[in-house]
């Protein structure tokens, strides 16, 4: 099972552990999770993050805050009720300190599930290996790390149909090339699109 997530939070250097502001994550089913963590300190953050992301958080009587064990514990109700008895798939997008973070809410890396994987797939990398195609605009609300989850499930799913596509194009040529015989075509342009069809079915 997919889930996608995204986070908001404080990086202040070397001298102090990265801060969770809020946590999003979507499945692939579509259900969805969202937490505002109450233990940041607003003071240790940046300018920037305290103008594009605090100045934009929703209000507590919206979205209450919680602690990281609450979070840690409605995240795990959450990812469980579908993947008890499978393995998770995470994913996320220039997910680096996300994943960093995201094992923090469980003290540290070695404490995460028995079932969960060590890393975090991370669409920036699967971007690279297609050779960067232009990805679904995000519009409004980014830096909201629901909104940001949501648009990560969608920029998957356009990978998973580009890299398709993008690979039966290039069986509909070796195909085609293949089916050459003296100079003529052995097989019409029909037949060679049925044949990649069944296979990419």
């Amino acid at each position: 099972m997919k889930f996608y997530l995204d986070t908001e939070f404080i990086e202040s250097g070397p001298s102090k552990p990265i801060q969770l502001i809020s946590l999003g994550m979507v499945c692939e089913d579509g259900r969805e999770f969202y937490a505002i963590s109450s233990e940041f300190n607003p003071e240790d953050a940046s300018p920037w993050v305290k103008e594009n992301v605090l100045a934009t958080l929703e209000p507590a009587t919206i979205v209450k805050r919680r602690s990281l064990h609450e979070i840690k514990m409605g995240m795990m109700d959450f990812i469980w009720n579908t993947s008890i008895h499978e393995r998770p798939q995470f994913w996320g997008y220039y997910c680096d300190y996300d994943w960093v973070v995201f094992c923090q809410i469980f003290g540290n890396m070695m404490a995460l599930p028995k079932n969960f994987p060590m890393y975090c797939r991370d669409l920036k990398q699967w971007c690279d290996d297609l050779r960067n195609p232009d990805l679904p605009a995000q519009g409004k609300g980014e830096h909201n790390a629901l909104t940001d989850a949501r648009w990560n499930k969608q920029a998957w799913e356009f990978l998973s149909k580009f890299e398709r596509s993008k690979a039966f194009r290039a069986a509909y040529s070796i195909i085609h090339l293949g089916t050459l015989r003296n100079g003529i075509q052995v097989l019409g342009p029909d037949e060679i699109e049925k044949i990649i069809t069944e296979e990419f079915s």
